[in-house]
């Protein structure tokens, strides 16, 4: 574990990064007191930032993800008349 200085920090903020990439903590210090932790990600994080954007919107309750997976593409054909899904649609929005 390493501890920096925000000004260092500031100046030199790559080469730490790239040690909390390959695995180090490094403690962010300002006036001898730790403010931050910079560390590597956790197991199972997403790679991307929209990826990782998605599932804390999961996490939160934000955004519910899709019943169903589209590997194969979206469908061809319509999953229900479009007055079915418009009456699911506005029950969803009833509890608002």
């Amino acid at each position: 574990m390493k501890s920096v200085g925000l000004k260092v920090l500031k100046n030199r903020l790559s080469e730490y990064v790239r040690l909390a990439a390959s695995g180090e903590t490094v403690l962010v210090t300002d006036r001898d007191r730790v403010v931050a932790e910079l560390t590597p990600p956790r197991e199972g994080r997403p790679t991307t930032v929209a990826d990782a954007t998605l599932a804390d919107l999961i996490e939160k309750g934000w955004l519910t993800p899709a019943k169903h997976d589209f590997k194969d593409g979206v469908p061809r054909r319509p999953v229900a008349p479009l007055s079915v899904i418009l009456a699911e649609l506005d029950e969803d929005r009833a509890d608002r």
